[in-house]
């Protein structure tokens, strides 16, 4: 009896191990993807994403992401300047009537001390697919009033816009360029564990 004791906690132990603590959906009221980029070599330009979702599983005992994917709407790009807007929309840019969604899908993670330091994935952009490694702050979770398990992050990494196919530019008259090639994505906000339909019910009794 003492034997089937012990082999079956070891079961369970092996079992816990491999269960995520839960799904995790970005919370697109309280997250910003945005990115920067030179502009007239003396400058720097910032724009955001206005639509977009994301969804993962996490581990928040060993820091683990697992599966997470995101989509960004190509036409809700806002740089607060509605003719450059236009422009980036268009075939020499981002071309959205043709490539509707940038993505994002992960592929491994690196983390330290039980927290996520690095995902590696591929991004697709223009579509073109290349493969991009996200450098993740961790903030840490907690609960909100309303009984909500939210975690808080920031993720950046930096791509060359002409390996996405992002090629134009003009020169300038005193030299350099219109606009850099290197540009920096930044990701930064909240995402929500996804409640149960047994944890949904109980709430309702």
């Amino acid at each position: 009896m003492k034997t089937n004791g012990i082999i079956l906690a070891i079961a369970v132990a092996m079992v816990s191990t491999n269960v995520w603590a839960g799904n995790y959906k970005l919370d697109e009221s309280h997250t910003q993807v945005g990115f920067k980029i030179k502009h007239l070599v003396i400058s720097t330009v910032s724009g955001r994403f206005n639509k977009f979702s994301g969804n993962f599983e996490f581990d928040p005992k060993k820091g683990e992401i697992k599966g997470l994917n995101v989509e960004i709407e190509a036409s809700s790009i806002d740089t607060n300047e509605p003719d450059r807007d236009k422009h980036l929309k268009s075939p020499e840019f981002f071309d959205v009537e043709k490539f509707s969604k940038l993505t994002f899908v992960s592929k491994k993670t690196v983390t330290k001390e039980n927290k996520p330091t690095k995902i590696e994935g591929e991004l697709t952009i223009h579509g073109i697919k290349k493969s991009v490694t996200l450098e993740v702050d961790y903030k840490g979770s907690t609960t909100d009033p309303w009984g909500n398990e939210r975690i808080a992050f920031e993720a950046s990494t930096q791509v060359n816009r002409k390996d996405y196919g992002l090629k134009w530019n003009k020169n300038l008259d005193k030299g350099g360029v219109m606009i850099a090639d290197d540009v920096k994505i930044l990701i930064e906000g909240e995402a929500l564990l996804q409640k149960t339909e047994s944890a949904e019910k109980k709430e309702t009794k």
